[in-house]
């Protein structure tokens, strides 16, 4: 989704946990390393279950990894 508010920091999470690849994070995600890819693009918002799964991966809370600016 080009142009939405929902901002993410899934890469640098990934640099700040010992540098985890994208597919590493795909696989504990339960999805493919190209929804990875979307995401941190921001091409793609994740469903409400995937974005607790990306942060239950990176242990800590959704609003850790996904933010809402106006």
């Amino acid at each position: 989704m080009t142009g939405t508010a929902l901002v993410n920091h899934i890469r640098r999470l990934r640099f700040e946990h010992g540098e985890l690849t994208q597919e590493a994070l795909a696989r504990g995600a339960g999805v493919t390393r190209q929804t990875i890819i979307a995401l941190e693009a921001g091409r793609y918002a994740p469903s409400l279950e995937l974005a607790f799964r990306i942060a239950r991966v990176f242990g800590v809370g959704v609003q850790d990894v996904f933010e809402w600016r106006d």
